[in-house]
């Protein structure tokens, strides 16, 4: 075991590279105990705590230290991202508000309307689109393919390598399907307003954004989820009449269903039916201002009798109170703490979740009101972190293996969608994950037999410079060679 620093020590940020001064900037700077060799450490950590080490990164952090690495990535805020910023601004459509997109999806589906009409009309006659609608059509498509694509490229060029692994972690733990209906529209503004601000804060925070966001609220289905006939609402409101083979518009279970088994207590969490049927209840009226794709609460809708949740009563004659105290419950809740603590230890530390591990940083989410961030720090400062079963332990997923292959060779993918088709050929699309429970991060779950020729298929090609939308950098043959290797497979 190495004698290391302990406690807090002050870091001059305008000292260490790619960081920027701030007055008195006091970081928390841990001990590692770990029964690896430093070099190990350092390996390990680059392995983990980002998207793979760049030539000249283990001298880099060796050169300031381990521990006020780990500390500046777990304060991304004090960390300079320039050059990331840069190029991600440079990305026509990401900062597109969500209003103007949904916009000109209604352009395009009036106008697709019109032809079908007119080709009924006059079926001799192939119509031509208008400009104005090939534009907005155009602008659609290039929208949720740069968000992706500004995914990817932020993995490979951002300093803020622990934050970006955060904003991935919740993007796949809030999982959303770009494919079904108009989620697309609204994906954007859930990486760039949703989940990024929030990525290290607190997690009530974050599950209160995801909540209102119109790609959850949609995808769920819980924007059309209004109270049951008999309720009471807050405003009289009259039923629309049903047409011929429509179905009725009544209570939808599908977000409160998720929201307690994927996103907070877990599928043994303790809850049952009827608390989903409660917290549906809980949650109608909380809708999509279908003009702006804005969150929204219709009164009209919501069901205001009283209600029960966990045990916790709801008073009557509520709005959105209802909702609200509905997600305090849940963040606050044990079960919470040990699922979501759980599923940091899977993604940071091991397939298997040491339990001791999970306790123990379950029991700092509970005590600083559900911190990311501090609940992160005592994930990754663990010794069951820095363990020598740790070590290359994890198997890369197919985004991981991309970015962290691009690191590798120094290269830079283009500002097309052309370097994240590979990803999805590697069997997991960005934002393509159809069903709510977001991609699998164990490695039973990514390697066989045609995902190793994939997966070796891929090393070569990069190597090689044969890698469509990908600026390779100078590749080193010892490099280029460890590309297709089982060992570059891990993390």
């Amino acid at each position: 075991m190495q004698r290391l620093i302990v406690g807090w020590i002050l870091v001059c940020a305008a000292c260490v590279p790619g960081t920027r001064s701030s007055p008195n900037p006091t970081i928390r700077v841990a001990s590692i105990k770990s029964e690896l060799t430093r070099d190990r450490q350092v390996d390990h950590a680059l392995s983990r705590l980002t998207y793979g080490a760049r030539p000249g990164d283990a001298q880099r952090v060796s050169s300031i230290g381990l521990e006020r690495w780990i500390a500046l990535q777990l304060s991304p805020e004090r960390v300079n991202d320039r050059v990331a910023d840069s190029i991600v601004s440079l990305y026509r459509t990401l900062g597109t508000p969500t209003s103007e997109l949904v916009a000109a999806n209604r352009e395009v589906r009036t106008a697709r309307r019109a032809q079908q009409m007119d080709s009924l009309r006059r079926p001799e006659v192939r119509p031509i689109a208008e400009p104005g609608v090939m534009d907005a059509r155009r602008d659609l498509q290039l929208a949720l393919g740069e968000a992706a694509a500004s995914k990817l490229m932020r993995a490979v060029v951002s300093e803020r390598q622990l934050y970006e692994q955060m904003v991935d972690f919740w993007e796949n733990h809030f999982s959303v399907f770009s494919g079904k209906g108009n989620t697309r529209l609204f994906i954007p503004a859930y990486d760039r307003e949703v989940i990024r601000p929030r990525a290290m804060g607190k997690f009530r925070d974050l599950l209160g954004a995801v909540a209102k966001s119109p790609a959850m609220l949609f995808y769920l289905d819980n924007a059309q989820s209004v109270a049951d006939s008999g309720r009471r609402t807050l405003v009289p409101f009259r039923r629309p009449a049903r047409g011929p083979g429509q179905a009725a518009r009544g209570l939808n279970e599908n977000y409160a269903r998720e929201l307690m088994e994927l996103h907070t207590l877990g599928v043994d969490g303790g809850y049952t039916q009827d608390d989903v049927i409660e917290v549906a209840r809980a949650l109608t009226g909380w809708t999509i201002d279908p003009q702006q794709g804005a969150f929204i609460f219709r009164p009209a809708v919501h069901d205001a009798d009283e209600k029960t949740v966990l045990g916790s009563r709801l008073s009557a004659l509520r709005g959105i109170e209802d909702g609200e105290q509905v997600l305090d419950i849940l963040a606050a809740h044990p079960s919470t703490a040990r699922y979501i603590t759980r599923k940091l230890v899977v993604r940071f530390v091991s397939d298997s979740a040491p339990s001791a591990l999970v306790e123990r940083c379950a029991g700092e989410f509970t005590a600083s009101g559900g911190d990311i961030r501090q609940t992160l720090h005592c994930v990754v400062t663990s010794p069951e972190f820095f363990s020598q079963a740790a070590y290359r332990g994890k198997v890369k997923t197919p985004f991981e293996l991309v970015a962290s292959a691009l690191r590798a060779t120094n290269s830079r993918p283009d500002l097309t969608p052309r370097s994240t088709q590979v990803i999805t050929r590697l069997g997991q699309p960005i934002f393509g994950r159809q069903t709510p429970d977001g991609w699998p991060d164990r490695a039973e779950d990514w390697m066989n037999a045609g995902a190793m020729v994939n997966r070796v298929n891929f090393g070569l090609q990069l190597a090689t410079g044969r890698m469509p939308g990908v600026k390779v950098g100078v590749v080193d043959p010892v490099v280029g060679a460890s590309l297709s290797s089982p060992e570059f497979q891990r993390r």
